[in-house]
């Protein structure tokens, strides 16, 4: 049926994302079934949004079929299926479940899981589908998300492809943690991604590299565990995989790590200057920026999602660049420019001879550093407001920080209806005046000249927080579900180190106006660097690095 056919009112979804959405079916191959169980009382809110969805989809292409099932009912008895909602792709064929209405990013998720349904496909590298094949015993994976997150799709995605690739044996469920406490509190999900297979036989916490989720899922043990016996099976596979992204392994002109603003922009300007070059980052594109809810200094836009800001950097980027998503840097090794030996850049799936490397491996969440942090990580203590806020709905936390982020945080967890504390060591906040004007506006309390010297717990989760006013040495308990570190990020050189870059006082990459290091061929921008440590910065220093990195293959200076 033609979309033109029927007025707005008649459909959920909005005109834009239809058209959209009957342009990316068009690539549709097979029958794809949506079967979606709900029981009347239970989350109605969502099993409303989940029928609408899907019913507009059938709409869209005669390829999916769409069908409510009651819970309880043969059907449902027949599949396991108890959560309401639970929406099932294939079910006949597959184990592909989403827990919850596939709201917020997990939206893209679900329509990338009906693609790979219709076609067949799994989409696992071939270096996946070697570390797969051993595989001979049933696995349940369960990843807990939240709308906000943009690490869950990517951790998401590779169970619905594990479980595309291999039916029989895998069982991939996305469960949506804030319709699902039970299960949530069952299994002590307290930061997302969180993976759970087998029930607890084994889990993860955060978004892994494809190869390592396999890896996991299959031998039921860590990397790490893995590695203390011996090496981890099927690494061969690993190093001689062909076909991902759009660039293999070999030499290259560029290779830039990380893929935030200024690792995009480098790529950007890399390629247009005649480069050949690769962008390399072990997480996810975007960076701290992807993880902050709401841009609003960012020029040409008035007020943007973080996560939004960046896809369309990355999309643009992607035009021009290989994007390697979690393929991590594990070492690089310089040689003598001189003779004219190459960098070379090692990943998991082999080696980048390269002639020169820019580094925009920008931040990481600085720690406090107290009592019960590390003990209490992923079971409330948290530094992602944008991934964790949603499992706080209707509870109390603490943001610590005085700055852009602590502020921004917390008015983005009060949004989302959390009861929040903000607690400052300062007596005026660092952040710009308009957060300032916001916090006060929505009355988030604040607690001046005060610093927590204890996160506290049951030995589950968090349920206090130990206090000291700077001031009078007075010494309380803020009770709280959670708490959110705010504190600032501290750069990430320990790549930087290893290749002998210098740093500054500061502790930053040190750098010229042209973005050089100390060591040719070697340049730095973004987070990295310090500075301002602005997106727009950023973006500046990644085009001014691209462009004396090609000055200096062009031209080398160290042979003159």
């Amino acid at each position: 049926m033609s979309i033109s056919t029927k007025s707005d009112h008649d459909w959920f979804l909005p005109e834009d994302v239809r058209k959209q959405l009957t342009e990316t079916f068009k690539a549709l191959n097979k029958p794809v079934s949506l079967e979606l169980f709900i029981q009347p009382g239970v989350n109605d809110e969502f099993s409303d949004y989940t029928a609408k969805f899907c019913a507009d989809l059938a709409r869209l292409n005669d390829k999916i079929t769409f069908k409510k099932q009651d819970i309880p009912s043969d059907r449902a008895r027949d599949l396991g299926v108890t959560a309401s909602p639970t929406l099932c792709l294939n079910p006949d064929e597959y184990h592909i479940r989403f827990l919850g209405a596939p709201l917020g990013e997990e939206g893209k998720t679900f329509i990338t899981a009906i693609m790979l349904v219709s076609l067949r496909a799994s989409g696992l590298s071939e270096a996946s589908l070697a570390l797969l094949d051993p595989l001979d015993t049933e696995r349940l994976v369960q990843v807990f998300v939240s709308p906000s997150c943009p690490y869950c799709p990517g951790q998401a995605m590779h169970a619905i492809k594990a479980a595309i690739a291999r039916p029989g044996l895998v069982k991939a469920e996305c469960v949506e943690m804030n319709e699902n406490r039970e299960l949530t509190e069952r299994y002590n999900v307290g930061s997302v991604p969180h993976t759970v297979i087998n029930q607890g036989e084994h889990d993860g916490l955060g978004l892994m590299p494809e190869e390592r989720f396999v890896v996991e899922m299959v031998h039921l043990k860590s990397a790490e565990e893995l590695l203390k016996e011996g090496k981890l099976p099927g690494t061969e596979g690993m190093q001689t995989a062909t076909g991902y992204g759009s660039i293999d392994p070999g030499a290259v002109d560029l290779v830039i790590i990380g893929a935030g603003p200024a690792g995009l922009t480098a790529g950007i300007y890399a390629v247009r200057a005649g480069l050949k070059a690769v962008v390399l980052e072990k997480s996810i594109v975007g960076g701290q920026v992807a993880l902050t809810p709401v841009v609003e200094n960012y020029p040409g836009f008035t007020a943007v999602p973080g996560k939004q800001l960046m896809d369309i950097m990355s999309e643009h980027a992607r035009q021009y660049v290989p994007v390697h998503e979690g393929e991590g840097v594990e070492s690089v090794t310089v040689g003598d420019p001189a003779k004219d030996e190459p960098i070379t850049v090692t990943t998991a799936r082999g080696e980048y001879p390269a002639k020169a490397v820019i580094l925009a491996t920008g931040a990481s969440y600085r720690k406090l550093g107290v009592p019960g942090e590390e003990t209490y990580f992923g079971r409330g203590v948290n530094y992602c407001a944008s991934c964790d806020g949603y499992l706080y709905k209707g509870k109390a936390v603490a943001i610590v920080g005085g700055g852009n982020t602590a502020l921004t945080d917390a008015l983005h967890l009060k949004n989302l209806g959390v009861d929040v504390t903000i607690i400052h060591r300062r007596d005026e906040f660092r952040a710009q005046k308009p957060l300032v004007d916001s916090v006060e506006r929505e009355g988030i309390p604040v607690l001046w000249n005060t610093e927590v010297e204890e996160i506290k717990g049951d030995g589950r989760t968090v349920t206090a927080l130990k206090l000291r006013n700077r001031m009078t040495q007075a010494k309380t308990e803020l009770p709280v579900d959670g708490v959110f570190m705010a504190i600032g990020q501290k750069a990430a050189t320990e790549l930087a180190q290893a290749m002998g870059v210098a740093l500054n006082d500061q502790g930053y990459v040190q750098t010229g106006p042209d973005k050089r290091t100390n060591v040719p061929r070697v340049y730095a921008c973004g987070d990295l660097v310090g500075g301002l440590q602005q997106i727009v910065t950023a973006i500046g220093e990644g085009s001014v690095a691209a462009m004396s990195a090609f000055e200096d293959i062009s031209h080398p200076y160290w042979k003159k």
